[in-house]
């Protein structure tokens, strides 16, 4: 037996329980897992809210993204052996001391980024990747508004986009969230609080706005982003951390400079193996240059997560969170 934390009934953080789970052994394409990190991320407060249902229903072990070492593999499995280092995202059931998942999941974490790293990155850091690189490939001449800048993926894309020369505007919550977010690459930073980012974008940009706007927060700013973006730009909305927009009016588009809109999720992006490889090794290699640094800001306890979750939705971390089996 093994520990694993379980939703038995959606909810708030207390349903969340910390109880014995059997693990067995691999199927002939799984490996047996042993984490030694878990990435935190607001995808998991959705499925344990509810809002987004678990695949095979109720009970379930939350989590999407982890790290650790192989403890045994299936038969059919060649590429991994017992003891490698692995990391992966998009598979639910993180939340555990072990767990079975599919060799085809997983992507072998290089000599140079500690384990805790790549369990914090996998998700906000290949989301970064195919947001700033796939969903709208960004240069140099790109002007970016980039909503909830002082988050996980906000910080790794500040970083990214500076990487690669463009001018990223962030919006944040607190004077302390913008010191943070200035000093993840953001050009430009706006307390929503204290500033009206839209007013704010069309002064950092002479009245023309920005090529592409990234949205995790989702109800709290529509429709205002579509404000910021030039004619033929690109709104980009991915989360929804202060509600789902539920009164989205498609004509909105044309009326605001015949706007493109897509609603990306990393899962599409990497369901191929080539382009999970892809995507990771690209990751791997920013982090590994020193271009992208990695923040873990929080550590909790796994069976700690209810904490994890209330300070998550409650917007009391920045940066990345790890739960520590």
């Amino acid at each position: 037996m093994t520990k694993a934390i379980v939703v038995n009934e959606t909810g708030g953080p207390d349903v969340l329980s910390w109880q014995d789970i059997d693990v067995g052994q691999p199927g002939p394409t799984q490996v047996r897992l042993r984490h030694t990190a878990i990435g935190l991320n607001f995808i998991d407060t959705y499925f344990r809210s509810g809002l987004y249902k678990a695949p095979n229903g109720l009970p379930f072990v939350p989590g999407n993204e982890g790290a650790g070492v192989v403890e045994a593999v299936g038969s059919d499995v060649t590429d991994l052996a017992v003891g490698d280092r692995v990391a992966y995202t998009g598979a639910l059931g993180a939340y555990a001391e072990e767990r079975l998942i599919e060799a085809g999941q997983l992507v072998k974490i290089p000599d140079a980024i500690p384990e805790k790293t790549a369990a914090a990155m996998m998700l906000k850091g290949m989301t970064a990747r195919y947001l700033l690189r796939r969903t709208y490939p960004v240069t140099a001449d790109t002007k970016i508004l980039f909503h909830a800048a002082a988050g996980g993926v906000g910080l790794i894309a500040g970083q990214w986009a500076k990487h690669l020369g463009a001018t990223i505007i962030g919006t944040v919550g607190s004077e302390e969230k913008a010191d943070i977010a200035r000093a993840n690459g953001y050009t430009h930073v706006i307390n929503y609080r204290t500033e009206n980012f839209v007013d704010r974008v069309k002064e950092l940009t002479d009245g023309e706005g920005v090529d592409v706007a990234y949205d995790s927060v989702g109800r709290d700013t529509y429709p205002g982003t579509l404000d910021c973006i030039r004619p033929l730009g690109l709104w980009a909305p991915f989360g929804q951390s202060s509600g789902p927009i539920t009164d989205f009016d498609l004509q909105l588009l044309s009326q605001k400079g015949s706007l493109f809109c897509t609603r990306p999720t990393l899962f599409t992006y990497i369901a191929k193996r080539a382009d999970l490889e892809e995507t990771a090794n690209d990751l791997f290699d920013v982090v590994a240059s020193g271009a992208v640094t990695i923040q873990v800001n929080q550590e909790y306890p796994l069976q700690d997560a209810a904490r994890a979750h209330s300070d998550l939705e409650n917007r009391r971390t920045t940066g990345t969170t790890v739960l520590l089996p």
